[in-house]
């Protein structure tokens, strides 16, 4: 009896061996193909993964020259602009100037004519002999009168920014003087101004008459 009841159990334990081993077949079988059907889709995604250089087509070259185009153009736009506003700032510096100077020089044609008056009265007063002043009144005031109507108006010319040049025993200087002759003189340097014969006037600073001088020579 024993040995009956053994035999089945030997036939199941036989049995179960065998289908572990036809799952054990099965699941190495599905491993393989699982791991050959994967090789190539991981060959295609790395493939995939790798950047592709882009081939050079007419419509890039094309943009690439409208580039270049555009930045030239702007370079030569940029310099067309600061050049116009340097010219525009250098006109506006000499409008500004002519209209200074307009102000301050508009009065020199009448100070021209103006000074031949100064030159009179100051001949005027040099013809008065000084010797007679004391014995004659009336010379003495027509003397006194015309000396103050001189300085009265030397006056108003420096208000204005004119005064005379004196230039007695000063450099000759062809920009505020004028040469009428040369006289020898070894007291003083050659060139210096030894005689005036008409006083020269500057307004602000501008020579509008030059003085009459003579010049020292060795």
């Amino acid at each position: 009896m024993a040995a009956k009841a053994a035999l089945p159990l030997q036939m199941f334990g036989r049995r179960l061996v065998q289908l572990r081993s036809s799952v054990t077949a099965q699941n190495m079988s599905a491993l393989r193909l699982y791991s050959t059907e994967k090789q190539p889709e991981e060959a295609s995604a790395a493939g995939a993964a790798e950047p592709k250089t882009p081939a050079s087509s007419p419509e890039l070259e094309k943009l690439t020259k409208d580039l270049a185009a555009a930045k030239e153009q702007n370079a030569e736009l940029l310099d067309k602009y600061k050049r116009s506003l340097a010219d525009s700032e250098n006109m506006r510096n000499r409008l500004n100037k002519q209209i200074s100077d307009a102000k301050i020089f508009g009065i020199q044609s009448f100070c021209k004519d103006l000074l031949e008056v100064a030159d009179t009265l100051g001949h005027a007063t040099q013809a008065v002999p000084k010797d007679k002043l004391s014995g004659n009144a009336d010379l003495k005031n027509l003397y006194e009168g015309l000396t103050m109507t001189r300085a009265s108006l030397l006056q108003v010319f420096k208000r204005h920014g004119l005064e005379p040049l004196d230039p007695i025993n000063q450099k000759f200087d062809p920009n505020q003087h004028e040469a009428l002759f040369q006289k020898e003189d070894k007291t003083v340097e050659a060139n210096t101004v030894v005689e005036v014969t008409k006083l020269g006037y500057k307004l602000h600073e501008r020579c509008i008459r030059p003085a009459l001088v003579g010049v020292s020579k060795c």
